[in-house]
């Protein structure tokens, strides 16, 4: 099984990138399963139904979220209904629409698709790796293929994340930090491990945001209204990673860019 999962989608630069890459990356690397997290999608914060269905259209086969899930108000009108997009599956269950879990066939193979939030230095939700557990637990009972976006912040707990389900799930890849790190590698149990995947969107930005903005803050300590670049260069941030089909742990994990400075088709 191959798939390919793409960095957190930023404002109509980032979706752009989509829309114009996603075909030429599934003609290169031919995946069975696109994955994306689409959390900061509507400028940034949170999704529309409008957005979320052009990503379909698109070729996206599943849409993930994270801490900006419910910023646009929109979402509560339609995740009910959206059966291919998936939020943190531990914010808490009782009072929260949506689901943290999602699989997706592939001829006579399923793919269990899982977000997760952090809480180091995140608001306080339920423990992600009692949850993790919970949805291993369910998922074992259809499929040996299992794939985690845990959205957090620390390197730390993405990493704690890693080392605990080596071996028990097929993938976990990082996101929320937009900035792709260069730790790839496959775990001694066979999960294949990326701690960020990196962001989709305005590559002369800070992590997205205008940088006049983000400076401002820094130099002045008052309060600044962050927005995303409408106009500019872009970035694409993405991974590739193959699965044994039979087994499904991971037989490799390629992240890769795709912006001016690395223009996609010299190095895939």
């Amino acid at each position: 099984m191959r798939l390919i999962f793409i960095g957190d989608v930023v404002g109509s630069l980032g979706r752009e990138m989509v829309h114009e890459y996603l075909p030429k990356i599934k003609k290169q690397f031919k995946p069975q399963i696109s994955i994306l997290n689409g959390e900061n999608a509507a400028a940034g914060r949170g999704i529309t139904e409008k957005i979320y269905k052009n990503f379909l259209q698109d070729g996206v086969d599943i849409v993930t979220m994270g801490n900006h899930t419910w910023d646009n108000k929109d979402i509560f009108e339609f995740i009910d209904g959206a059966n291919k997009l998936i939020r943190p599956a531990n914010f808490p269950e009782e009072t929260t629409p949506g689901k943290g879990i999602a699989y997706i066939k592939i001829n006579q193979h399923e793919l269990a698709v899982i977000n997760l939030h952090g809480r180091t230095f995140m608001s306080d939700v339920d423990d992600p790796f009692k949850k993790a557990d919970l949805l291993i637990a369910e998922a074992e009972k259809r499929t040996s293929h299992i794939f985690v976006d845990f959205h957090a912040e620390t390197t730390s707990e993405k990493q704690a994340m890693g080392w605990y389900l080596d071996g028990r799930v097929s993938a976990v890849v990082g996101t929320h930090t937009h900035v792709q790190t260069n730790d790839a590698r496959i775990l001694p149990q066979g999960t294949a491990y990326l701690t960020d995947v990196g962001m989709t969107g305005p590559y002369d930005a800070i992590l997205g945001m205008k940088r006049e903005q983000v400076l401002r803050k820094f130099l002045t300590q008052l309060p600044t209204r962050f927005e995303v670049p409408k106009e500019g260069r872009q970035l694409l941030s993405a991974c590739f990673i193959e699965l044994d089909d039979v087994t499904g742990r991971a037989k490799k994990i390629e992240p890769f860019m795709i912006n001016e400075d690395r223009p996609f088709g010299l190095d895939y």
